[in-house]
């Protein structure tokens, strides 16, 4: 069985029972939703810069198709109560069906003990969103940060598994994950993947790559 290990379709390599795909900034095709984008350099990163705005905004990646596997990318919010919700959007059909995994950095270093295990969410878009998941499965799909010295307004680097009907949440290398949830979409019809940030919230994000398991 091969593989190709793809930097968006420059460069293929021969692996085997995969097929990873590496984020290139300045080549990768994108279709924004509700943001504007700013493509950046900062240090040893090139880095999508999404603004702020109401609603949730996503960066899809036209190239890049998505069914089970990893996700890994690194990710910088804001110590901002209710406009840091930063993340990442799969098996999407649009802008409004799709599974997402994401951080709410206001809430990593909580005093609160209800906030503080409010910090990893996982949802269905749209018909279970976060308000419906609290509500009828209380606490079930959130939880809060691991490794707990998590900074809110540093980079973090975030590794998301799906496998099978599985999703484990996996943040800066630690060995536990933050979050660890059955799906709610078991059998997934969309294909798409791209950053997400929610209401209000702007976000950057850097070094994406995709392992597909075939």
């Amino acid at each position: 069985m091969t593989s190709k290990i793809a930097l968006l379709g420059l460069l293929v390599i021969l692996l085997s029972h995969c097929t990873t795909t590496k984020q290139n900034t300045k080549k990768t095709a994108i279709n924004v939703f509700n943001r504007d984008v700013e493509q950046v350099k900062e240090e040893d990163k090139f880095v999508y810069r999404l603004s702020e705005k109401e609603g949730a905004g996503i960066v899809w990646f036209t190239t890049i198709e998505f069914e089970e596997g990893t996700i890994e990318f690194d990710v910088k919010g804001r110590d901002v109560l209710q406009k840091s919700f930063v993340g990442i959007a799969f098996h999407g059909i649009n802008d409004s069906t799709y599974e997402t995994v994401y951080f709410r950095p206001f809430n990593f270093q909580s005093t609160d003990p209800i906030r503080h295990i409010h910090a990893v969410q996982y949802a269905f878009e749209p018909g279970y969103n976060f308000e419906k998941l609290r509500k009828t499965r209380k606490d079930e799909f959130e939880s809060a940060i691991l490794p707990a010295n998590t900074i809110p307004t540093d980079w973090f680097h975030v590794k998301v598994e799906v496998i099978g009907n599985r999703i484990r949440v996996f943040v800066n290398g630690h060995s536990e994950p933050a979050l660890n949830v059955m799906t709610l979409n078991p059998n997934p019809k969309g294909r798409k993947l791209g950053y997400w940030v929610g209401n209000n919230s702007n976000g950057d994000f850097a070094n994406l790559k995709i392992l597909n398991r075939n």
